[in-house]
């Protein structure tokens, strides 16, 4: 898998460069979001990075996007006029995107396509994603540290390893550092939709749940733990900072910009190729928002060693020794995860209940 730096040092003389192609047309530059720029999440931190674009680039660029756009047959159909409106690069940035944005690859053999989160590559179509678990893994040691009740909700999206691999992180970090923890998970069967959420938050917080943590979109959890008062959050993607300093104590904020530039310029240099990323908080891609006063002193501390640790690679979120939930072995002592095993995570490790939906 490339990194981000990489992508970004062969990118090195990106503004520069387009300054001096003023007479060609325009690089036109697609995005299909899935949910509402003013999300306030993921699809609000793509669209900075599409906008992170523009500005790098200036008129050497033209961007378009289409948001709110349902996965499968919806995406298809949005992915293909993008693609026919002339588009040289389109990112499809949600993973049921995967198989549309193959298929429109297929048909369009002269335009680049980059998908988010998923596996699935071709010759005209790169895959990239975050380690967003890394994330996760802070989030959880702040829980695991200051809930009362020993009970934290999770409302999840879909059952994908993206998803599942964020839940097992948190878990195993709040485990570690109180032994009584509890999950409950509630599966929401969305990425952004305010009403599900909300609901999910508030039956999270009736079953005792004392910090919610969200993989979904909206900031709709964080208002309804803001209402039911002594909650706290992590924001989703974005830094959500504007319900802090409680509930939202911290926070994973998703930075593609870099990334987005760097293959904006490949497409622009006809260096672009297709390629497998997959960073985390070491290069950026993955950052820890601001954690705030709510956080006793010693606890921040912990979690800012725990972030430092994770992006200087001296730790890994996955090191043994962890078993399955079905209670057979995973990880020896000291061994930590391999991305083969981490990009297909199918299973709960031990002490999480309930079962991951079909």
């Amino acid at each position: 898998m490339r990194s981000v730096k990489t992508l970004l040092a062969s990118a090195a003389m990106a503004v520069g460069f387009a300054g001096a192609a003023a007479a060609e047309d325009p690089t036109k530059v697609g995005f299909i979001f899935v949910g509402p720029v003013g999300d306030g999440g993921w699809t609000y931190e793509h669209n900075q990075g599409r906008l992170a674009v523009e500005e790098a680039f200036g008129d050497k660029v033209e961007t378009v996007f289409q948001e709110s756009v349902p996965e499968g047959a919806d995406a298809e159909r949005a992915i293909t006029q993008m693609a026919l409106s002339g588009a040289d690069l389109i990112f499809t940035t949600s993973f049921g995107y995967m198989d549309p944005t193959l298929a429109v690859a297929a048909k369009f053999p002269n335009v680049k396509f980059e998908h988010a989160t998923g596996y699935k590559q071709a010759d005209n179509v790169s895959v990239y994603s975050a380690r967003f678990y890394e994330g996760r893994a802070v989030q959880g040691h702040i829980a695991g540290k200051m809930t009362e009740s020993n009970i934290i909700g999770y409302i999840a999206s879909f059952p994908i390893p993206e998803v599942i691999r964020g839940i097992n992180s948190a878990y195993i970090h709040a485990k570690k550092v109180n032994p009584d923890v509890q999950f409950k998970i509630i599966w929401a069967y969305t990425w952004f939709d305010p009403a599900k959420e909300a609901d999910a938050a508030k039956a999270l917080i009736e079953q005792g749940a004392d910090v919610i943590l969200q993989h979904t979109d909206s900031t709709a959890p964080q208002a309804a733990a803001q209402e039911a008062g002594n909650v706290i959050t992590f924001g989703q993607a974005s830094d959500m900072s504007e319900y802090g300093p409680k509930p939202r104590v911290s926070s994973i904020i998703d930075d593609w910009a870099p990334y987005y530039i760097a293959r904006t310029q490949a497409v622009m240099d006809g260096t672009w190729e297709s390629v497998s990323t997959w960073d985390g908080i070491g290069a950026g891609m993955v950052g820890i928002g601001d954690i705030s006063d709510a956080v006793p002193a010693d606890v921040k501390a912990e979690a800012e060693a725990l972030r430092d640790a994770l992006s200087s690679g001296e730790y890994h979120a996955f090191t043994g020794p962890i078993m399955k939930q079905d209670g057979s072995a995973w990880l020896a002592d000291g061994e930590t995860a391999d991305d083969g095993t981490l990009a297909g995570m199918g299973f709960y490790v031990e002490g999480i209940e309930g079962d991951i939906p079909q």
